[in-house]
């Protein structure tokens, strides 16, 4: 492509806007959904005390990881099927590509569901928490590791939808899966509907069987909707790992190590918070599962400019189109991020009531969202700049810069705030911030130089 320094003929904000908003509102509702299962287990967990709070926080906040990871690696599918849609590939083309992508979700099942069983008794017997605690995590961990097939199963489908600019399916599976796991996890949290009462591991097995609700619910929508029946999920046989697979994978590995580096710092931040006790870990749980839940704003805006950008570099409309989406979308976010950043401040106390009724932990948690609306901005910023750098498929770079913001800046000023300084809990919330704000400025940096040539 041909690079221009003014902006692409009939460029506006309110039509690029218009555009990806059209897309990111589904998706965002889709996220919130899916991420929602995880604020209904901890709100009904919260009604079982601080004892089962503590163990559904400590274990989400380590499987969270793994699913961070191999969402991210199965991610790599959206911005190759939006490529090849806006270079006018037919839809027979995409439907070999998922009926190949199954298999290698399906390994990639395996793999998660094999870690996160080798992996949490090892981990969480080294925490320092009560034996009780400890014990209900594990189990949860346990039931939530057979989430790992239904959740591959719907990223490949998902992404794959998301590619061809069709976010309606997916938010109607996230629907269905947020329904099955909060009736599920409410009936086998309490004994309810004559089912177990499992207590805080019953969340577990919610969400695993919603997965697979969710799953299930999107592969007949290529079935039903006419804009996806022309991919043919159904009229072929499952093909054989190939070039496809590996492109995926070669994309995929630094999306899912980029979004686990983010998640690794949140994840090490709940191990910090764990050292100074347990309400203090179940309000870190609180605020940050609300600000995750927001959170799927922006990333809807990211996830759409992975679509809107990729769609132009495959129709070959220039790198000032190109850079210009991308910009619009950083917009986007950093408008919702001032909204998010004042609801954290204003209805902190009302955010925290629906958690919890225990004193304690509510005080915390509310200082904790107050401190949570400092870093919206900046993550904001690197979701959607890392949405629109997958739509140029560029992932290594961003992968390497990632690392460095959270690991080498946002890890070492969080320990040290928070262990050496007076803040101590509240310095785990700023090194974030500085994290964060590292990854912005280098991946807002590197989309501006990429979509030069793009």
């Amino acid at each position: 492509m041909t690079d221009s320094p003014h902006l692409p003929p009939g460029a506006s904000f309110r039509r690029e806007a218009g555009a990806n908003l059209k897309l990111a509102l589904p998706l965002m509702a889709a996220q919130i959904a899916a991420v929602g299962m995880g604020t209904v287990d901890t709100i009904l967990a919260g009604q079982l005390g601080a004892q089962a709070l503590a163990a559904v926080a400590v274990g989400s906040n380590y499987a969270v990881l793994f699913f961070i990871f191999f969402h991210g690696v199965l991610m790599a599918c959206s911005p190759i099927v939006a490529q090849r849609a806006g270079a006018g590939r037919p839809a027979g083309d995409t439907g070999i590509f998922l009926r190949e992508l199954l298999p290698l979700g399906l390994v990639v099942a395996a793999l998660w569901w094999l870690l996160l069983r080798l992996t949490a008794a090892p981990l969480i017997g080294r925490l320092g928490l009560p034996p009780e605690t400890a014990r209900t995590a594990v189990e949860f961990l346990q039931a939530l590791s057979w989430s790992a097939f239904g959740f591959s199963a719907w990223f490949v489908l998902r992404y794959t939808a998301e590619g061809l600019g069709q976010p309606r399916p997916i938010l109607l599976a996230g629907v269905v899966g947020l329904v099955v796991n909060g009736l599920l996890a409410w009936g086998l949290l309490f004994g309810h509907w004559g089912l177990p009462a499992l207590g805080a591991p019953g969340c577990g097995w919610a969400t695993s069987i919603a997965a697979l609700a969710m799953a299930a619910t999107l592969a007949l929508q290529y079935r039903l909707r006419p804009a996806l029946r022309p991919v043919r999920l159904f009229e072929g046989e499952l093909v054989r790992p190939a070039a496809d697979s590996a492109e995926v994978l070669r994309l995929g590995l630094p999306i899912g190590l980029i979004l686990a580096a983010e998640a690794g710092l949140f994840v090490m931040a709940a191990m910090q918070m764990s050292l100074f006790g347990e309400s203090t870990v179940a309000a870190y749980q609180v605020a940050i599962n609300f600000a995750a839940l927001m959170f799927m704003i922006p990333m809807g805006i990211g996830l759409a400019a992975t679509v809107r950008v990729g769609q132009a570099v495959g129709a070959g409309l220039g790198a000032a189109e190109v850079r210009f989406r991308g910009r619009v979308g950083m917009q986007l976010g950093l408008i919702n991020a001032a909204s998010n950043a004042l609801i954290m401040l204003l209805l902190a106390t009302l955010i925290v009531r629906l958690y919890t009724a225990d004193a304690e932990i509510g005080a915390l948690a509310v200082k904790f969202l107050w401190l949570a609306a400092a870093f919206q901005f900046f993550d904001a910023v690197q979701v959607t700049a890392n949405g629109a750098l997958r739509g140029i498929k560029d992932t290594r770079l961003p992968m390497l810069i990632t690392v460095v913001a959270y690991w080498a800046v946002g890890f070492p000023v969080s320990w040290w705030l928070a262990f050496h300084t007076p803040l101590g809990p509240d310095g785990v919330w700023w090194g974030l911030t500085v994290g964060l704000a590292a990854a912005a400025v280098g991946l807002a940096a590197r989309f501006r130089h990429k979509a030069q040539s793009a």
